[in-house]
């Protein structure tokens, strides 16, 4: 199974190479695996996953600069219906636009735009940001990618900005920090989760080794 993790200079893309392979041994996969700034290796890839960290404007450029990369990205993930998961702001560029510092446009995969997170207390208080930390995932109906994870499964989170309108079944699973954020999204053969299944211990391991099983 040939792998393409796209380098768009701003994800965990070491953590996300162990996780994988790791997944890959405990599946029973063999993985070739490519971190990548390389459009071609996207084309040619089974499966391609797009990590990201830090600010949506930011990680967008990144991609941007890539040359071809975006086009690749389209064509074997929306044309050739390659298996894709974003992770972190991965899965935020999924979205149509962003919000932090400016107005970018996302990839436009899902519905909704990326906006600022205001949680509150029950007493109205805010509540810090980022939200950083582990957090309960709440499955919206089954999915592949969320089999096998046992109850009250927790993940890692550090983000401050969020899915915002997005659609209902689009949302594959949510968690809570002052209200319900969007922590699993997906469609089709695109998914993506709001925290770093690569750091999240055993739950985000099982999500990476349903992903590389994972037939849409």
């Amino acid at each position: 199974m040939k792998l393409a993790v796209v380098d768009s200079g701003s994800g965990n893309l070491a953590s996300v190479r162990r996780a994988f392979e790791r997944a890959a041994r405990e599946e029973g996969v063999a993985l070739d695996l490519s971190v990548t700034t390389d459009a071609a290796d996207v084309l040619a890839a089974d499966r391609v996953v797009l990590p990201g960290q830090g600010a949506f404007a930011a990680c967008t450029r990144g991609l941007e600069m890539l040359p071809g990369m975006r086009e690749a990205l389209q064509e074997a993930v929306i044309a050739r219906g390659r298996p894709f998961l974003g992770i972190c702001v991965g899965m935020q560029m999924m979205a149509e636009r962003g919000l932090e510092h400016g107005v970018t446009p996302g990839l436009g995969w899902i519905a909704g735009e990326i906006a600022p997170m205001d949680p509150r207390d029950p007493a109205g208080a805010e509540l810090p940001l980022p939200q950083m930390g582990w957090n309960a995932l709440e499955p919206h109906g089954a999915h592949p990618l969320l089999a096998g994870l046992p109850d009250g499964a927790h993940a890692y989170f550090v983000h401050s900005y969020a899915l915002r309108g997005g659609k209902r079944d689009e949302l594959l699973a949510s968690t809570a920090y002052g209200g319900d954020v969007a922590a699993v999204v997906g469609r089709d053969n695109l998914a993506g989760t709001q925290f770093h299944a690569e750091k999240s211990g055993p739950v985000g391991l099982r999500i990476l080794r349903n992903f590389l099983r994972w037939a849409p």
